[in-house]
């Protein structure tokens, strides 16, 4: 997927995969205060990586798609549902469709996967941006990381 302002595509590589650590690094860890060994998991050597890079070539947002026994564990053992997570988007790209073109990339690789929904933990402050996007909260609030969440769904279109 492609903008004026940024590409969005599958972390295929070593270095991609490094730039989704990074921008991840960059909002979590440093901008956010999330303890590094809470940010980074055993998930993330299954998960699909997915990133946004600026027209210069710079990584300006990342997320991930958990799918299969690693989705699972997040969302409850239901089949069929992926879990999407560490989305981030680097302050200076924020406002500027990143986030969203992020959750697009990654719905897309769970509709290949053939998964029916996806589920994510949603910052509370950001629940108003997923709702736009179609997500649906449910449950009660919960901290992770010290940071309150909302668990969120949305339904994929059948193909």
């Amino acid at each position: 997927m492609t903008t004026r302002t940024h590409e969005v595509r599958l972390a295929r590589t070593t270095a991609d995969r490094a730039a989704c650590f990074a921008v991840r690094r960059e909002v979590f860890v440093d901008e956010q205060g999330v303890p590094e060994e809470l940010e980074y998991d055993a998930y993330d050597e299954v998960a699909v990586h997915v990133l946004a890079v600026g027209d210069d070539g710079r990584a300006i947002g990342a997320g991930r798609l958990l799918h299969g026994e690693a989705a699972a564990a997040k969302a409850g053992g239901e089949p069929g549902v992926g879990s999407l997570g560490r989305l981030a988007v680097t302050r200076a790209a924020r406002g500027l469709g990143v986030g969203a073109a992020l959750v697009r990339g990654i719905e897309e690789a769970a509709a290949e996967l053939g998964l029916a929904a996806v589920d994510l933990h949603a910052q509370t402050h950001a629940l108003a941006f997923y709702e736009r996007l179609g997500y649906e909260a449910y449950g009660d609030e919960f901290p992770d990381a010290g940071i309150a969440h909302r668990s969120m769904r949305r339904r994929l279109q059948a193909s």
